[in-house]
């Protein structure tokens, strides 16, 4: 995809583009474009999806009367308007522009977090929950075509590897703050406040979205099939890696959306010591898609993808310790695998699609791993309450990893 999109740069100038020196001028608005993309990214996910897995405890006990699987719903409903989101994603991608679809998300996340940080009882929340999943879609499936356009081909991978990394500098804000916000608590509902700060982040962005970043114009093809299959099919070895996005979906969510709760219920650990090791997985997630995806590049995607798999679900079952150092170096290992698994997927996507089929393709795709996600935090809060503690919940998580590992070592034709 990247050659293919360097190659349209050329033909607009009617030059090898290769030939031109960027100026400092330039060099700065491809960064500018970057970092704003890494921010959106930031917002839809670290903010939109992963805030909820610090702030459920106290949403639970505050607003929900302390059900685990109420809790577990309300993830649910995020998961689910994703998927939603994802549905709209294919059927607008004809329609809109990459950066209109941006823009669209970013208006439905911010006015999610605003919701959130002021909602009074559970449907309210929900209902933000919701919002967030919706806009989250619109935000991310563009993201890594925008970041991927805007550098040198031979760095589109680097680029897809940045998005990532802007959601785990998210993820290692939101764990501070919370566990700064519940230091200086005295009994109130301070993850709304961790809400507050975050919508105001947000206002932020998506005011830079507006004024920064610009539309190329390009959109992709309406002739990707229904929801988007018929470009997906064109991508080598697609049913593996789509079943491998599917169990990844299912996998990681039971371990990142329950791993404070698994902490403090589970293993005695302090609302403080919890958040600093979802920090400490928020930190791994920085590095993990730009470590993994480099590394892909070097010995191949599916054994990347496979040792990946692996590696995920030792880390789901060394976090089942409830002990330090091995309750830190879970959430470490997690974190690189969390981030860096759907980078190597959407690399590989990347690397079969051009920049008319790339857009239906990826919306495909996420469409399992859309639904895998909707079910499995349900899953997850039902098997808390039925057995009292989230040992099960991290067992099954492991044990769908090495399911994803087998589809991953099938996958054939990656770079």
């Amino acid at each position: 995809m990247a050659q293919r999109l360097g190659s349209e740069e050329r033909s607009r100038s009617g030059q090898d583009a290769a030939a031109v020196k960027p100026g400092p001028v330039l060099v700065e608005r491809v960064w500018l474009v970057i970092s704003l993309v890494m921010a959106t990214a930031c917002v839809a996910q670290a903010f939109g999806r992963f805030t909820w897995g610090v702030a459920l405890p106290g949403a639970r006990d505050d607003l929900l009367d302390g059900s685990n699987t109420m809790a577990g719903l309300l993830g649910t409903l995020n998961v689910a308007a994703y998927l939603t989101g994802t549905f709209a994603v294919s059927w607008m991608a004809s329609r809109v522009t990459l950066v209109g679809l941006v823009r669209i998300g970013m208006v439905l996340s911010t006015s999610a977090l605003g919701l959130a940080a002021i909602a009074p009882n559970g449907p309210v929340l929900a209902a933000a929950l919701t919002l967030m999943g919706l806009g989250g879609a619109l935000i991310w499936i563009p993201s890594p075509a925008i970041a991927a356009r805007t550098l040198p081909p031979h760095r589109a991978g680097m680029a897809v590897g940045l998005v990532g990394s802007g959601i785990g500098i998210g993820v290692v804000f939101s764990g501070q703050l919370a566990r700064y916000l519940g230091q200086r608590s005295d009994g109130g509902q301070f993850w709304q406040t961790l809400y507050r700060i975050e919508f105001v982040i947000a206002v932020v962005v998506l005011i830079g979205t507006f004024v920064l970043l610009r539309s190329r114009g390009d959109r992709p093809s309406a002739t990707g099939g229904f929801g988007g299959m018929g470009a997906l099919k064109t991508v080598p070895g697609w049913i593996p890696v789509t079943a491998a996005y599917a169990t990844f979906g299912f996998a990681y969510i039971l371990v990142i959306g329950f791993l404070v709760a698994r902490l403090e219920d589970d293993s005695g650990f302090s609302p403080d010591q919890a958040a600093i090791m979802f920090s400490i997985l928020g930190a791994a997630t920085v590095l993990g898609g730009l470590t993994l995806g480099s590394l892909s590049d070097r010995i191949g995607r599916r054994v990347t993808l496979t040792a990946a798999f692996v590696l995920f679900g030792a880390c789901a079952l060394l976090a089942l310790t409830g002990t330090q150092p091995w309750v830190a170096i879970a959430a470490f290992g997690a974190g690189l695998m969390f981030a860096g698994l759907p980078v190597l997927i959407i690399a590989h996507i990347v690397d079969h699609t051009t920049a008319d089929t790339y857009g239906p393709a990826f919306s495909a795709a996420t469409l399992a791993f859309g639904v895998t996600q909707m079910i499995s935090p349900q899953i997850g809060g039902l098997l808390a309450d039925h057995f009292g503690s989230f040992t099960w919940v991290f067992v099954l998580s492991a044990g769908v990893s090495l399911v994803g590992a087998a589809f991953a070592s099938r996958i054939e034709n990656v770079g």
